[in-house]
């Protein structure tokens, strides 16, 4: 069993060394055609289209997906459909990101000469210095020599996580300087844990709010805390402004003469509350951490809605 063990300290050891002459790398030759790269994907009014055939296109369908979640518009196409019909989806505007270790693969000269029959900036990915993909290139991307971690030197291992490292430092690097926020994270991965996580506040909060006046009767009271189902009902002056909310706490407090009361003596005032712009992560740090089920969202100090733990729950928060 040991040696397995070995094995996996000795490829991941391989693959490491590898990702570390990547990053020499980029403090000498490859620092300018990496900036050089960032930039003329920021100038494309179009989308970057990557490509790449075997290992280099399981990689380049990963770089675009990164890509196309972190705020730069990427598409992947496979360069052997690019030959029957598929080289009409990269268009003037588009920047092509050409991926190949040897830079000499058969199935992607179509989709090189066709970036060079109009004009479309191509930045080239390769293992290989003076291949055919890097002469062809406007801007090459050429990867520091790095033993595979096969042994044999014939399976793509150590060139693919270095590949796949460079597009991921690409993809950061424009969602950077374009100031990508969660909040744009979130658009792109509305589904899932992860989405949920990044929800905000106005996205699962309710419209229908329990709500009375400080001059309530309680018997109204009671009826709008019921009949909305949160539990609890907000209380608002005059102005509309939440100036009080009243929970089964405050209830327990003044059952003595409850029902002679207005909603105005038996809330408790200041009640926690939170912007509808904010993460509904946080809201949900705030009820766990007050110990309370429901928070209200108050924009310039009107309500605007009300979350409740479980709307939390149902998405997946915990």
């Amino acid at each position: 069993m040991s040696e397995y063990v070995d094995t996996a300290r000795r490829v991941i050891s391989t693959e490491a060394q590898g990702l570390a002459a990547l990053e020499t790398a980029l403090d000498n030759g490859l620092a300018q055609p990496f900036q050089d790269a960032v930039r003329l994907i920021l100038q494309a009014s179009g989308r970057v289209v990557v490509s790449g055939m075997g290992k280099s296109g399981h990689v380049g369908r990963k770089i675009a997906a990164t890509l196309a979640s972190t705020g730069t518009p990427a598409q992947f196409v496979h360069p052997a459909e690019a030959s029957h019909g598929d080289l009409g989806m990269v268009t003037k505007g588009d920047v092509a990101l050409v991926l190949s270790n040897s830079g000499e693969t058969p199935e992607i000269a179509d989709i090189v000469a066709h970036t060079r029959r109009f004009a479309i900036p191509l930045i080239g990915i390769a293992g290989r210095e003076g291949s055919t993909l890097l002469r062809q290139s406007d801007v090459t991307l050429l990867l520091p020599q790095a033993a595979e971690a096969c042994g044999t030197g014939i399976v793509p291992t150590t060139s693919t996580t270095m590949t796949l490292a460079l597009g991921d430092a690409l993809a950061v690097a424009l969602m950077e300087h374009r100031r990508f926020t969660p909040e744009h994270f979130r658009t792109f991965h509305p589904g899932g844990k992860l989405g949920a996580r990044l929800a905000r506040v106005q996205d699962l909060m309710h419209d229908d709010m329990p709500l009375v006046g400080m001059d309530a009767p309680m018997t109204d009271t009671l009826l709008e805390i019921t009949r909305k189902g949160f539990g609890v009902t907000g209380v608002t002056d005059d102005g509309g402004r939440l100036v009080g909310i009243i929970t089964d706490g405050d209830l327990r407090r003044h059952m003595q003469g409850l029902l002679d009361r207005r909603a105005g003596e038996v809330m408790t005032r200041n009640p926690r509350s939170i912007a509808p712009e904010a993460l509904a992560e946080a809201a949900l740090a705030e009820m766990q951490g007050s110990k309370i089920t429901s928070l209200f969202a108050v924009r310039d100090g009107l309500p605007q809605g009300i979350l409740h733990i479980h709307d939390c729950l149902r998405a997946g928060m915990v």
